[in-house]
């Protein structure tokens, strides 16, 4: 049995515990910057020139903001039931207590019968084990030779040997090159993989292009080039296309760099950062002066980060979310007043059209008025051979009295 606390514990607000998550979200590198996947739904756009929706798959939903200025630069129009990737930063509204997507950039979900075949192709790829991180290898921090799978006519081949020779000179290259595109492709690439493989003295391998559409690197998502790139015996490390492409080959890689410069760079140690090292270790009083150094730089960002979460920014996005609800409900009130207001209008036509005295004549009934103009509302008010003007509903009919009865008698009254 749980024994009770000899200390009080310390309760938190509604408005700390939101603060608290913000900041945790805040600081947390994957949510700060991230691309979600999903379909939008609930799209809406005020006045203020904000967009709001929710990102959603068949088991989950997100909501969403583009704030107006992001919203200005966007490639394509949203609209409702539209598959989208949308970037931003996941934090906390801390109004209502829940976290939302604040989207700075989308792009459309998918590149038709191509990107579902390498939906399909990666998804049998993976249930095999070949993207599995546990078989992935660590790099040599020390390579003596760096193999490099690539078209020996493409500007990343001299990108990467210009790097090589920038930071690791010491190290041969060995090239088997290969087309990098077309029908020809997968076949020359897993030759050229095999071919260094069969060497056994290469390191580490780079398998790297340039960019290009998802039909210029699809020799990359071939299945053969990928089981390839898991069977070689040297780690293998993969650079192609721009940092937002990616390829079969780069999950079955032992590491994906976003660019074949960037490859040569993870597979390389930098001549400077060796000597640098070198000169740390020969010095106590350097080493020391560049730990004190390094933990200032952590302060500071520390401090940096503390200090970016007490802005005032955040304030005011809040209230520009709580401004576009505020403004939807007061137009909504002012629907329901109008409304409200337009049917006891109606209502008082209504009984004022009861009580017109014209609604009765339309009903069969006539007004007897005297030559005088007065309404005759009893016998004794005329007398015979008086003019008399009978109204009906249609127009007025001019009478002369000739006899006069008492109502509930029968004789001729004069």
């Amino acid at each position: 049995m749980r024994q009770p606390s000899l200390f009080q514990i310390t309760s938190l607000t509604v408005s700390d515990i939101s603060r608290y998550l913000r900041e945790l979200m805040d600081s947390d590198e994957i949510l700060r910057d991230v691309w979600i996947r999903g379909e939008i739904s609930n799209l809406s756009r005020p006045s203020s020139g904000h967009i709001y929706f929710t990102l959603k798959d068949p088991s989950s939903a997100l909501k969403c903001v583009i704030w107006k200025m992001n919203a200005a630069r966007l490639p394509l129009m949203l609209q409702s039931g539209m598959a989208i990737e949308a970037h931003g930063a996941i934090s906390v509204y801390e109004r209502d207590g829940q976290y939302q997507l604040y989207v700075d950039a989308v792009r459309m979900s998918g590149e038709g019968a191509l990107y579902q075949e390498f939906m399909r192709l990666k998804a049998r790829l993976e249930a095999e084990g070949l993207f599995d991180t546990a078989r992935k290898r660590p790099l040599p921090e020390i390579p003596q030779r760096i193999g490099i799978v690539t078209s020996p006519t493409g500007a990343a081949l001299q990108d990467m040997l210009n790097t090589l020779r920038r930071r690791y000179p010491l190290a041969e290259v060995l090239l088997a090159s290969a087309p990098v595109q077309g029908d020809e492709a997968p076949d020359a690439l897993v030759n050229s993989l095999k071919r260094l493989n069969a060497l056994g003295s290469a390191d580490v391998i780079i398998l790297a292009r340039g960019g290009g559409s998802l039909e210029d690197l699809w020799a990359f998502n071939d299945e053969n080039v990928v089981r390839a790139v898991a069977a070689s015996h040297a780690p293998v490390v993969t650079g192609v296309g721009h940092e937002t492409d990616f390829t079969l080959s780069d999950f079955a890689a032992d590491l994906r760099a976003p660019t074949p410069t960037a490859a040569a760079e993870l597979c390389t140690p930098d001549r400077a950062e060796l000597f640098e090292s070198l000169a740390s270790l020969s010095s106590r009083l350097g080493y020391a002066l560049q730990a004190v150094t390094s933990q200032s730089a952590v302060d500071l960002m520390d401090l940096k980060h503390r200090l970016d979460n007490l802005s005032p920014l955040w304030l005011v996005r809040n209230d520009r979310q709580r401004l576009d609800e505020l403004a939807s409900r007061a137009e909504l009130a002012l629907h329901n007043e109008l409304r409200m207001q337009h049917s006891q209008v109606k209502s008082l036509q209504t009984r004022l059209a009861s009580l017109n005295p014209f609604a009765v004549l339309q009903r069969g009934y006539a007004i007897v008025s005297d030559s005088a103009g007065q309404v005759v509302s009893s016998v004794k008010t005329v007398k015979t051979s008086d003019q008399v003007t009978i109204q009906v509903s249609d127009g007025t009919i001019k009478s002369q009295v000739v006899a006069i009865k008492g109502g509930g008698t029968h004789g001729e009254n004069g």
